[in-house]
């Protein structure tokens, strides 16, 4: 078995980007991902690597855009409201078709909000964003290793199909320290036959672009890139299961949620009640296989966030709508805690929907 090293969860995504082959960071301070940013000035150029702090999180994004279109891994960082100000630049990454890996280590909101955990900004990064019509990978890493193992698969996932991967991490994964394996399975990348790396006159140039004047040309692009959403539907969708083969109650939570969710289905179990977890480890592409199989069986889905209920569409969505899906969340910065995850749990089984 490898050695483990005692990390913060923000230092496991950083050292394992490095191990992946990213040598240019750029970001820009805010917490609770300052440490992404920190420890990649120590790293970098120490490995031949590129750190710059950027002048803001709008500078930051686009030049990730200059370094994808070479083809080389490249990746930012920021917390909720930086996200927000990347968002013309993720829409650009879309329309050109570059892969790169951006980090979200979500803190409250809206606005500035707080410094505390959340995941609220689900909708932003599974529906919106940026604008224009386009997708990106969403992983959302329930440990310190899944920071790190996570960060490997946003890089190999974004090679593979020229797109954005985001790791959408809440606050407490990002500061949690936990022992982490750093001997991760790091897959070659591809040959990158689009890239901006000089012709050196021996092949046609190379041109990176989102700008199409012609109608017919950006909707026969936007409708090629939907075609490869959908390929990514059918092929990515990653979760766990826990306690699922005999549940007549569905936990669906991601993140931290999904730790406290399992400590308080070991306490419903210990008290007879059948309730198992569906943990969506991609949150686009949305697992919906999982959650169809358990409308089939079960009374009752629980959703249990650090936000207002943002996952519960997909869930209805997954399950047909043919089950109640209810929320047991707190915001602001604030943590369920595995009594008030066990209060609802107890309440659908007495047959309660909130």
């Amino acid at each position: 078995m490898a050695d483990k090293v005692l990390m913060k969860g923000n230092e496991a995504i950083a050292e394992a980007a490095i191990i992946a082959g990213c040598r240019h960071y750029f970001g820009y301070p805010i917490t609770p991902q300052t440490e992404i940013a920190a420890y990649m000035a120590k790293r970098m150029p120490k490995i031949g690597g590129c750190f710059l702090q950027a002048e803001s999180e709008i500078a930051a994004i686009n030049m990730v855009y200059g370094v994808a279109s070479t083809g080389h891994r490249v990746m930012t960082s920021s917390s909720s409201p930086g996200i927000s100000l990347k968002g013309e630049g993720l829409s650009y990454l879309a329309g050109a078709d570059l892969p790169s890996l951006i980090v979200n280590v979500q803190r409250g909101g809206p606005g500035l909000g707080g410094i505390q955990p959340s995941q609220s900004d689900y909708y932003q990064a599974t529906k919106a964003g940026g604008h224009g019509d386009f997708r990106m990978i969403v992983l959302a890493p329930a440990s310190v290793q899944e920071m790190a193992d996570l960060t490997v698969k946003g890089f190999e996932l974004a090679d593979t199909y020229r797109m954005t991967s985001m790791i959408l991490a809440d606050g407490t994964m990002g500061q949690m320290m936990e022992p982490v394996s750093l001997d991760l399975d790091v897959k070659p990348a591809p040959e990158k036959p689009w890239a901006t790396t000089g012709t050196n006159l021996e092949r046609e140039h190379n041109i990176v672009n989102s700008l199409f004047l012609s109608p017919e040309k950006l909707e026969e692009e936007n409708f090629k890139r939907y075609e490869r959403y959908k390929y990514i539907e059918e092929n990515e969708a990653m979760y766990e299961e826990y306690m699922m083969d005999d549940a007549e109650i569905c936990i669906a939570a991601f993140g931290i949620a999904a730790r406290v969710a399992k400590n308080a289905i070991n306490e419903a179990r210990a008290q007879g009640i059948k309730v198992g977890l569906i943990r969506p480890i991609t949150l686009w592409p949305f697992p919906n296989a999982p959650f169809k199989k358990a409308a089939e069986s079960v009374k009752q889905i629980i959703s249990v966030e650090l936000s207002m209920g943002q996952m519960i569409d997909d869930i209805k969505l997954a399950s047909e709508c043919r089950v109640p899906v209810t929320l047991c969340n707190r915001v602001g910065g604030m943590i369920p805690s595995p009594e008030q995850v066990l209060e609802a749990i107890i309440e659908a089984n007495n047959g309660g929907a909130k």
